[in-house]
This record gives C-alpha cells, structure tokens and sequence, in this order.
C-alpha cells in the first residue's frame, strides 16, 4: 500500500473534494475576518493603555516576578537607580571642585571652603538660588550659568528616580504583606499618600533643625522650609552655619525633588481616576441599536463575545486601530498555514522561517 492510501483510506473522491472545498472555504474566512478586524469601525478611537505588570508567557521564567510578592516590589523599583547616583555623584565632584576653585569669586556668608562649594552647587542644582552666595567675576557667573541648566536636566531626567526609590520604600511601610494585592491594585494611590508623608516628614524635621541649631523662630524656620522645599528661595532666610549648610546638601535636594514626585504623583492619579470614571460610564451606559449594529463585524446580524469585546474596548480607549492592525500583522504572521487559527506547528514553523 502506497503512503497516500495510508494516510487517506478508503475515501471516495467526491469526499476528498468536498474536504478541500471546506479548507479553501474556512481560509477564505479567516482572510475575510482579519480584514474586518484591521478596519474595525465598532467604536471611537482612543488612547492605548498599557499595564505596567503584563508579563509575556513565552519569556523565560526567570524574568518573570518573583512568587513572593514583595521580594519582586523591591527588586523592580529602579534598575538605574546606581547610575542615578553615579551622575549625581560627579555632578557634585566636579561643582565643587569648580566653585572652591573659584571661591574667591564668590561673595557672601562663608563658613568652610569645601562646605560652600557643596552648599553652592546644591542650591544651583535645585534652582533655589538663596542669595546668600553670589558669584561676583565672569568666570564664577559663566561657571553658575553652565552647571544651573546641566543640574536641571539632572534634575528632571535623573534623581527624580532616586527620589521614586524613596517613596517606594515608604509605600511599602504603610501596608501589610497581607494586603499586597491590594497595594497593586491600588499602586499610584499608595505612592501619593507614601510621597506626602515623606514630604511631611522632610519639612518637620527640617523645621526643627533650623530652630534647633540656626535658633530660628519657629514661623521663620517654617517660613524658610516652604521657600527651599518650592525652590522659591527668597533668600532672607537660609542656612548660614557650617552644620547647617552640611545639613542643607542633603536636605535641600531631598525635599526639592519629594515635593517634584509628589505632584507628579498627583497628575497621574487625576489622569486614572478619569480613565476608570470612564470605563464605569461605558460598562453603565445601555447598549442601543445603533451599538449592536457598530460592534457587528461581519453584518451578519449577530454580535458574538469577541466582536462585542473589541467595541467595548476600543470605547473605554483602550485600544484602536492601529493597535488591532499591529496585533492582526503579529497574528498573521505566526498563522504559517493561513487556516485562521494558531497551533502549534505554525508557532513552530513561523519561529524556523523567521
């Protein structure tokens, strides 16, 4: 017996025929049904949104999160975080390394050399600018000029991570192991209420050190608190000892950067607030006729799961064309035998051609 009968016996030729028939007929609907959903007009465009722990099955294990929830909190909070404090580290070497020597430029209250350069280049970076060191040559006003803007840029592109870090490790004292689930549904929330609790705490204490070692009053040191934390930095107020500009170099740029990643916390809570206000509104809202008739795909009359998902979808904004046309491109590319379906051997032989 010959392979073909093997593999095929004893099936009339009619049979075979009408076998082929239905194959062409069901690839014919399957083409027919992605070029429906790559021009899917079910719903309104809208922005894509995206989760930040949607993890990919065909990854390796080990770049899945770890089985214990909060060893994984920890582990991803910020990858560049050294990096961070690489940049801020030489940041700082070489301001004041440039501003002690220059320091003879410089007017104002001075206490140590090497204090005053730190103190000056942290009050530079942060933009807060006290008044109570001013450089009085061309050179030391061209060198302030220079490492104001480039401390800026560190600023808002680099230790706004280290500051993430920060609140990240305060979130995590505000709840219990036995309510991570929670924590991670409600992950931006706990950031703002760790953040402004930090930032609390960052005024208090700085508060109590300007009464305790610059022996200022206590609405005074308040008062230079708020114009530091906001690098509004009047100026008639300021840490003028040399343990209190030691103190400054750290909390000045502390504080400024909390205050920057609380507020920023802020708008990002308001933006998903409304985006979850409007998915409320559209799984309330009443399906018409005029829905059924936008989420049906193949104007058969009848809305199946798939379809009617895909126009509930693409109205909460989640998705959009281009994102179905990006998916459709994937899939066709993995559906090696064109049959409108993924098995196995077309993962398999779409992962050998490629």
């Amino acid at each position: 017996m010959s392979n073909d009968s093997a593999h095929t016996p004893f099936l009339p030729t009619d049979k075979l025929e009408t076998m082929a028939q239905d194959f062409d007929q069901n690839s014919k609907t399957s083409s027919s049904r992605k070029r429906r959903l790559r021009r899917s007009r079910s719903a309104p465009r809208g922005d894509c949104m995206y989760g930040d722990d949607d993890v990919k099955t065909d990854e390796p294990e080990a770049t899945h999160r770890s089985k214990i929830p909060i060893l994984s909190h920890f582990r991803d909070l910020n990858p560049n975080l050294p990096r961070v404090m690489m940049f801020l580290a030489l940041y700082l070497t070489i301001g004041t390394i440039c501003f002690y020597l220059v320091r003879d430029q410089i007017s104002g209250d001075k206490t140590n050399a090497v204090i005053d350069a730190v103190y000056f280049c942290i009050v530079t970076m942060t933009t807060v600018g006290y008044g109570d060191l001013v450089p009085n040559s061309s050179a030391s006003m061209l060198l302030a000029c220079a490492f104001v803007f480039s401390g800026m840029v560190l600023v808002s592109r680099l230790l706004s991570r280290a500051a993430d870090y920060l609140v990240e490790k305060q979130e995590a004292l505000l709840v219990q192991t036995d309510i991570l689930k929670e924590q991670h549904a409600n992950k931006l929330r706990y950031k703002c209420y760790a953040s402004c609790l930090f930032l609390v705490v960052l005024i208090l204490s700085g508060t109590v050190f300007l009464v305790m070692v610059e022996k200022m009053p206590v609405i005074a040191a308040f008062y230079c608190v708020c114009s530091t934390v906001t690098t509004l930095g009047y100026g008639d107020k300021s840490f003028s000892s040399g343990t209190g500009r030691l103190f400054a170099v750290f909390w000045i740029l502390t504080s400024t950067i909390c205050l920057a990643q609380f507020l920023l916390y802020m708008a990002e809570l308001n933006t998903e607030t409304k985006q979850r206000e409007l998915v409320k509104s559209v799984l309330k809202r009443r399906i018409t006729n005029n829905d059924l008739e936008a989420a049906d795909l193949d104007e058969d009359g009848v809305v199946g799961a798939a379809e009617f998902i895909l126009y509930k979808l693409k109205e909460m904004g989640k998705i959009d064309e281009e994102d179905i046309s990006g998916i459709m491109e994937e899939f066709e590319s993995l559906d090696y035998d064109d049959s409108g379906t993924l098995t196995t051997s077309d993962i398999v032989q779409a992962q050998t051609t490629s």
